[in-house]
């Protein structure tokens, strides 16, 4: 945490109000994933609390227990619909598969248009012994770079070593876990004044174009601490119903189509009044349609422009596509877990932990962004990717015989549980880990399906 806060730029005396709870492990893995879910969650609840003290001069402590935070890492697992189970995440061909040369590779094919890519190199049927019967008349390597050539989503596994030795493994370790960087004049932005709601970031709006897990995460951190956070669809592009459930707490939800001239004017009119710009798409996917950070800043100045991609837009990989899971293949942590439990199995974290890491890291690059733009003026950048996220994991180090932690149990895992309503029934899910003591978090909107609400801030 102190590393992060200071190489955001952030005043060290404030960790002294940090109260971290709870010690390894708390899940199954020989990762410090619950040290990263603590740490990161903390980070978010504490530059919420950094900036209600910039507006209003009360100091609040800060809490995060490590079992809970574990737990709002597995969110999406832990949602239930009505007393019943969610819908199933995982479309059923995804998954690990051995190739031909006995190396592994994993695919995602949860949106249509990418499962349909993957069988049609294939030349198979959608069905999961038809996929495995014919990758095994491919090289791992191969499948993977003919994939990623046509835009789809495969990954090798790879050793640690071998991705160590990865040329983008080099371009990542040059990169901050969090880049925050200035992209443009502007006079400085005052907060909030102490009059203007009762919440550290109340009165100030963000635009969140993101899908799947890290992007939403994030806006909905900004939201749990006051924030008025509009997500942004396009009724075009493919959903999980599960993630928009789970990630949609707190959030307005509109349509808008950034291939037509109308839902771009209706970004650009949304854009003026913005503090904080969220998106998700590939590296210069929104530059394409007139909206990359520097063409956002001109339009409105001051503005946070927030970035995710899933390994960067610098280096032999920048630009490429990914999820958690395939990030997780590529970079060693699939093998690395696989070694610590002696199977020659790919074997994954026991969360998506680089996805909602990276969530809590756009929160907090988001909010330190609004101090120093609140201080020094101009608009900011800040960057986040999933695997800068996944190698910040690697650094934590490891756990002997952390696999051998049990799951946690009904019992421990119910105190961190709510329920709620929505456009979808009524919601059990998990609270958030970061507790503030004058103003604890909550979301004022339920989560309801994308288009719901028109694409007009409201008054």
């Amino acid at each position: 945490m102190q590393d992060l806060w200071s190489a955001a730029g952030l005043p060290t005396r404030a960790l002294s109000r940090v109260r971290l709870i709870g010690t390894e492990p708390v899940l199954p893995s020989s990762f410090r994933v619950g040290t990263a879910a603590q740490s990161a969650i903390a980070l978010t609840g504490l530059a919420a609390s950094e900036i209600d003290r910039l507006r209003t001069g009360r100091e609040q402590a800060v809490t995060v227990d490590i079992l809970h935070a574990a737990l709002e890492f597995r969110s999406e697992r832990l949602l239930r619909i009505d007393g019943g189970n969610a819908p199933e995440l995982w479309d059923p061909i995804a998954g690990t598969y051995q190739c031909g040369d006995g190396r592994w590779v994993r695919i995602h094919t949860n949106f249509e248009h990418h499962r349909d890519g993957v069988l049609e190199i294939l030349g198979c049927a959608n069905d999961r012994e038809a996929v495995a019967a014919a990758l095994k008349t491919w090289q791992a390597e191969a499948f993977e770079t003919e994939a990623t050539d046509r835009e789809l989503v495969v990954a090798m596994m790879r050793t640690p070593e071998e991705w160590a030795a990865h040329p983008h493994a080099a371009v990542l370790a040059r990169q901050p876990v969090i880049s925050i960087e200035k992209i443009g004049e502007a006079k400085p932005t005052p907060l909030p004044p102490q009059d203007a709601g009762d919440r550290p970031l109340s009165s100030l709006r963000a635009l969140d174009l993101t899908r799947i897990i890290a992007g939403p995460t994030g806006g909905r951190a900004l939201a749990a601490h006051g924030a008025t956070v509009m997500r942004i669809g396009s009724p075009n592009l493919p959903v999980v119903p599960v993630l928009v459930m789970e990630t949609g707490r707190g959030k307005l939800a509109v349509h808008l189509d950034l291939d037509t001239t109308a839902g771009k004017a209706g970004l650009e009119r949304l854009l003026r009044d913005t503090d904080v710009f969220i998106q998700g798409y590939r590296p210069g996917g929104l530059a394409e349609r007139g909206f990359g950070p520097e063409e956002a800043a001109e339009r409105r100045p001051g503005l946070v422009y927030v970035s995710l991609s899933a390994y960067g837009d610098e280096g032999p990989w920048g630009g490429k596509r990914g999820f958690d899971s395939l990030v997780q293949t590529a970079t060693g942590i699939n093998a690395a877990e696989a070694q610590a439990a002696g199977s020659d199995l790919p074997k994954a974290l026991p969360c998506q932990a680089l996805d909602h890491a990276s969530g809590y890291f756009i929160a907090f690059g988001a909010m330190a962004a609004l101090m120093r733009r609140a201080e020094e003026g101009g608009s900011w950048h800040v960057k986040v990717s999933l695997a800068r996220t996944g190698q910040w994991l690697r650094d934590l180090g490891r756990l002997d015989g952390g696999l051998s932690c049990p799951e946690p149990s009904e019992a421990q895992i119910r105190p961190f549980l709510t329920v709620s309503d929505s456009g979808f029934g009524k919601l059990t899910h998990v609270t958030h880990a970061a507790r503030l003591s004058e103003t604890p978090p909550r979301w004022d909107l339920p989560s309801v399906p994308v288009g719901t609400h028109l694409p007009v801030w409201p008054g």
